[in-house]
């Protein structure tokens, strides 16, 4: 099976995920297969980028393909920066500008209105064509200033609803037990066991 990603931070949070819930699936990245253009994230949802890009992949390889579009909902934003989340700051990928960034847009907001969600979008989609959609949100609130050194993206300013921690300051198995998508692939293992012929 494919996972439709070039981040290597995502790839191991999703192949940790999937491979403790879904058991015997060999899962490769972008990197394992022969390179190909990836798809412009157009779709203006989470669900619509994930289906573009699991369906790419399926395209490309002939393999199963699984993919994620997920991102920061910032209640005061008006869910922004939602399916920009990776590009906020004007450049793809770039955290430390995508976080300085928010933090200035947020600095005048009192702490009662820094609510926020992570949002995550998974698709599965089969070489006959079959495809599946599952999803995932952890609700939460937005510091002033990033803490911990885990995680990625915004983990460093985000508090988990019921949490005291960060996502950055959480282990990753603390992490996977409460996110987005942590959320969305546990809903997507179970589903793989069922759709796919595992020895």
């Amino acid at each position: 099976m494919l996972l439709a990603s070039r981040n290597a931070k995502k790839l191991d949070e999703l192949r940790r995920i999937l491979i403790r819930d879904a058991g015997a699936v060999e899962l490769v990245g972008l990197a394992d297969v022969p390179t190909y253009p990836e798809v412009p994230e157009t779709g203006l949802t989470f669900a619509e980028n994930a289906l573009l890009k699991a369906r790419e992949g399926v395209r490309r390889t002939g393999l199963p393909t699984v993919a994620d579009d997920s991102g920061l909902a910032v209640d005061a934003l008006g869910g922004a920066p939602g399916v920009f989340s990776a590009r906020w700051a004007g450049r793809h990928g770039d955290d430390p500008a995508n976080l300085r960034l928010l933090l200035d847009q947020l600095a005048d907001l009192p702490d009662q209105h820094r609510g926020a969600a992570f949002v995550c979008a998974a698709a599965l989609v089969l070489p006959g064509g079959e495809e599946h959609l599952v999803d995932g949100r952890q609700v939460g609130t937005l510091l002033r200033a990033p803490r911990g050194t885990g995680g990625f993206g915004y983990d460093p300013i985000f508090v988990g609803e019921g949490q005291t921690r960060t996502n950055a300051e959480l282990s990753p198995d603390e992490k996977d037990a409460i996110s987005h998508r942590g959320q969305a692939f546990r809903a997507l293992a179970k589903l793989i066991t069922r759709v796919l012929p595992v020895p």
